[in-house]
């Protein structure tokens, strides 16, 4: 892979991730997410909508597409942006903080 593929493969990664983040787990702005999402309910688009790792599958699809041409190159691609992304969302989860009960 050439210089501007791997560029364009980060770029694609962080904006899967963006996108995935945005839609499974965020509001969004003017609460336009959170309202979508409820709007559609329990069928199969706002079961999607809640699964991240879902998300970036489909999402990566027209990222594939941007970085690399040739058939091929696109499916592996589209996995491994999926792939990326999935990987970026399990590093970056806040970390659950215990905080223990006040002494009384």
């Amino acid at each position: 892979m050439e210089t501007n593929t791997w560029f364009r493969f980060v770029i694609a990664a962080l904006a899967v991730w963006r996108l995935s983040h945005l839609l499974a787990a965020e509001d969004g702005p003017w609460d336009l997410i959170v309202r979508l999402r409820r709007n559609l309910g329990t069928t199969i688009w706002g079961k999607l909508m809640d699964c991240f790792y879902c998300l970036s599958i489909w999402i990566s699809i027209p990222f594939a597409l941007f970085v690399v041409s040739g058939m091929l190159d696109r499916i592996v691609v589209w996995l491994a942006l999926s792939g990326a992304a999935s990987l970026a969302n399990k590093f970056i989860k806040e970390p659950v903080i215990f905080e223990p009960p006040a002494d009384v």
